[in-house]
């Protein structure tokens, strides 16, 4: 069976919140506006997810429920991973190594630089760094066929 994996970054935070943490930071005015714009195009381009799993930091919950919304996905369908937040690789690695294995399409959803290293690591040679070395930006998403 083909699977796909749908690696999307958080949209824009708000650094001028009055949020007590990092956790807590919510998104900024661009980041509620981009985060359904994505979540539009992913349903125009027919990537639905049959698995969702995301950081419980406040911006990547405040972006998945806005894509979720826009893919008609209900919120209790998404799997809130604590070790999603600050992630490494292989602390990546292992949430996709939990994920089902009849889920053809999973959405990943996250922070930098964990889900650049992921994106490398899968990748490998396939990825084209930008000239600005940004190679997911707040509120991309990267679609990798396994």
């Amino acid at each position: 069976m083909p699977r796909e994996l749908l690696i999307l970054r958080h949209a824009k935070s708000d650094w001028s919140s009055n949020a007590g943490t990092d956790f807590d930071r919510p998104l900024a005015k661009r980041g509620k506006n981009d985060a359904p714009r994505i979540g539009a195009w992913m349903y125009r381009e027919g990537l639905i997810p049959d698995f969702v799993v995301c950081s419980p930091a406040e911006r990547a919950r405040q972006t998945v429920l806005k894509v979720c919304k826009m893919l008609e996905l209900k919120k209790k369908t998404i799997v809130w991973d604590k070790d999603a937040y600050e992630a490494s690789l292989a602390d990546l690695l292992g949430i996709l190594s939990r994920c089902p294995q009849d889920a053809s399409t999973v959405l990943l959803v996250g922070h930098n630089p964990g889900l650049e290293e992921l994106v490398g690591f899968l990748a490998g040679d396939d990825v084209d760094e930008p000239e600005d070395g940004k190679v997911l930006p707040t509120a991309s998403l990267v679609r990798l066929e396994m």
